[in-house]
């Protein structure tokens, strides 16, 4: 057999021209590292709950990884199509073809739990303390009983592709447009966008995001009533994940990531790859892809050093300590903070009588964006505080360790 070296010398110049467009031709994953499954298969859908991440796919049911993606085992609903994921403490709602499913004991097991809900192609699901919405074909459904019992809730006869809440606000991404609802989908109104198919919504603060077929980011800061176009224009936005004050966006040509509000993106990685989920787990992003399977990355690789095409790294302006993710939590959240000078930092949790229980910095530091995770295993349940001092500046958040 020839070696490739003894080609290259018979074949000259021109071979070496062909493996070089060839090797342009292969997508280039930058530091993406794909998990070990559900490789091969449709990721519609990924959760967080803790330390667990989940997987829904495409004729495959849902998939379980404790470890970040090294190793997963089926979660049951074998050869069922999964089409979104949430979860409220102890319990895994499964939207699906066939109506929603439920699971208190992290896939284990599950319950159909589909009295009242008229339309069981469910494509969207988000919960709102104890009210769980589910997106249909037909319109918006909602249960107060973590999905014993259904009851329309508007939006007759409406493709719901995807569902998002903000405070007493919800919201419903169509084939068409976004609708606002203030009572829990017993009136809405028409929140802009028309003519648009809008396949994600994700909330940060008081702004509202949302992922377009085909034309792009949009982002509302006054509940829908007025939009700007953020960004990725002409492109597939099929997903969206915030982060503090980082916003990722997968679509039909890899993942993107925003960190003022999309108003310029750069290249995260995962190029001509369709991104049909995202989620924050710990101090990685997975990507959920169309036969790719779950890829994971580090949030520190993008956040601190992802390069827009052409440019540079953007150095933080001010001090900034976001909201930890997930919240509520159990056991581990992760806590992002921007520092725009060099600074000594320290970055402690105390319980709601104000002990100390943790130190997660306590060293000087370089200006840019941090990461870092808090795991309160073997603490109990109940209002924690984060206190970042980096300094002249000093900021406390709360944050909620639900068991």
């Amino acid at each position: 057999m020839k070696t490739i070296f003894q080609l290259v010398r018979r074949g000259g110049f021109l071979l070496l021209v062909f493996l070089a467009l060839l090797a342009m031709r292969i997508p280039l994953y930058a530091q993406w590292v794909q998990t070990n499954g559900p490789c091969g298969g449709i990721v519609n859908a990924l959760a967080v709950s803790g330390t667990d991440l989940f997987a829904g796919t495409y004729g495959g049911g849902v998939f379980l990884s404790t470890n970040n993606g090294t190793s997963w085992s089926a979660a049951g609903l074998t050869y069922v199509d999964v089409y979104s994921l949430d979860v409220s403490g102890t319990n895994l709602f499964a939207g699906t073809w066939v109506g929603v499913f439920l699971s208190t004991d992290n896939g284990t097991s599950w319950t159909a739990v589909n009295a009242g809900l008229t339309d069981t192609h469910v494509y969207s699901l988000a919960v709102s303390g104890t009210n769980v919405f589910a997106g249909t074909y037909r319109g918006v459904f909602l249960s107060t009983n973590n999905g014993r019992s259904w009851t329309a809730a508007g939006l007759t006869y409406t493709y719901v592709l995807s569902l998002a809440v903000s405070g007493t606000n919800l919201f419903a991404g169509t084939h068409g447009a976004v609708f606002l609802s203030t009572d829990n989908g017993r009136s809405w109104s028409v929140a802009g966008l028309r003519n648009t198919d809008v396949y994600s919504l994700a909330v940060s603060g008081t702004n509202l995001f949302a992922g377009t077929y085909g034309d792009g980011v949009f982002l509302s800061t006054d509940n829908g009533t007025s939009w700007t176009a953020a960004g990725l224009t002409n492109t597939r936005v099929l997903s969206l994940a915030v982060l503090g004050t980082n916003l990722f966006a997968g679509t039909g040509g890899g993942v993107f990531l925003s960190t003022n509000n999309g108003t310029s993106w750069s290249v995260a990685g995962l190029r001509n790859t369709n991104v049909y989920s995202l989620a924050v787990s710990g101090t990685n992003l997975f990507a959920g892809t169309y036969y790719g399977g779950v890829w994971r990355r580090p949030l520190s690789e993008m956040i601190t050093a992802v390069r827009a095409e052409g440019g540079s790294v953007d150095l933080p302006t001010h001090f900034i300590l976001s909201q930890n993710y997930p919240n509520p939590f159990n056991p581990a959240t992760t806590i992002s903070f921007a520092l725009s000078s060099q600074s000594f930092v320290s970055l402690k949790i105390f319980d709601a009588l104000g002990k100390e229980v943790a130190v997660l910095v306590y060293e000087e530091l370089r200006a840019g964006t941090y990461l870092r995770q808090w795991n309160a295993v073997g603490l109990p349940s109940g209002v924690y505080f984060y206190r970042l001092q980096a300094g002249s500046h000093n900021n406390t958040k709360e944050l909620l360790l639900l068991k």
